[in-house]
């Protein structure tokens, strides 16, 4: 499922959540909404499960208009999980799958094979309120994605996982993917952005700052810094830096000096030369920018 966001503005009141903001999310991919809180990454969330309705601008599933009939195309875990404590986690289960459109035989089918999978069978007749946290996020991914919605929306989807069960979510999450789920997903892990991200955008004041491929931002943003392992006896030498050049990092572990260096430009002849007067070179690699790092950059960048 391709999504497009034309323009879209939502207003509450005086305040501006959202301001005509655009985005095109590919089939197939997936796609992080990443902000600083309160920026507006939830409202557009929102808009796009028709929880609410934009004031201006629409959104297109595969180039039509949103609908209400398109919710039981797309599956929704919020932030603030919403499961009905006193129900057991087998009943609840169930109605929920029942509001997706499956019928009982198709509901019972499909919870097993997920139940089984993440080893939760024996959690059928108990109630939610005896869940840890993480164990009713559990329950709620499985209801999420249980009947094989195309588009896929997670908001803050690893919050109260511990690592392993983090990973185990990241993995069915990138598994649905490789099937043909779209899948947008809100976070502040950065290293989840890093490690399943195909293209973000980022908010920030109620408007994309950055938008598009995250290979193509992430070359965007380098800037000829390169990190230089050199091993040796160099505690009398002197490291000569190339002309234009910042030492931006320095570190002695045990016979290997490690020097961060921003260059003038792309050709790392100087710094190599620089490095062999002082002994061996380890290595030489170029340092990109990281997810944070660029969305750190670029909300302080929007807000001078």
């Amino acid at each position: 499922m391709q999504i497009n966001i034309n323009s879209v503005t939502k207003r509450y009141g005086d305040y501006v959540a959202l301001d005509g903001v655009s985005a095109e999310i590919p089939s197939g991919s997936v796609f992080g909404l990443l902000g600083p809180n309160g920026a507006g990454k939830t409202s557009l969330i929102r808009i796009m499960n028709q929880i609410t309705g934009p004031d201006q601008g629409q959104i297109l599933l595969d180039g039509k208009p949103l609908k209400p009939s398109d919710v039981n195309r797309i599956g929704y875990l919020p932030e603030e999980r919403g499961l009905y404590k006193k129900m057991e986690v087998g009943e609840q289960s169930m109605y929920l799958a029942r509001l997706k459109g499956l019928d009982s035989k198709q509901a019972k089918v499909a919870l097993k094979d997920w139940f089984e999978r993440f080893e939760i069978q024996d959690w059928w007749k108990k109630k939610v309120e005896e869940l840890s946290k993480g164990m009713a996020q559990k329950v709620q991914f499985i209801t999420t994605v249980l009947h094989n919605p195309e588009l896929l929306i997670f908001d803050e989807p690893f919050s109260g996982f511990d690592p392993i069960n983090a990973e185990l979510i990241k993995n069915e999450i990138l598994e649905l993917n490789r099937k043909g789920t779209t899948v947008i997903f809100s976070t502040h892990r950065m290293e989840s952005v890093e490690q399943m991200c195909d293209y973000i955008a980022l908010i920030s004041r109620s408007k994309f700052v950055l938008n598009g491929s995250l290979n193509e931002i992430r070359e965007r943003f380098r800037d000829n810094t390169f990190k230089l392992e050199i091993r040796g006896d160099h505690s009398e030498s002197q490291f000569n830096l190339p002309e234009g050049a910042i030492l931006l990092e320095e570190k002695q572990d045990a016979n290997i000096l490690t020097k961060v260096v921003r260059l003038q430009g792309s050709d790392t002849t100087p710094l190599l030369k620089a490095g062999m007067e002082l002994g061996t070179i380890q290595l030489l690699s170029e340092v990109i920018p990281s997810v944070n790092e660029i969305f750190i950059q670029t909300v302080k960048q929007s807000h001078e």
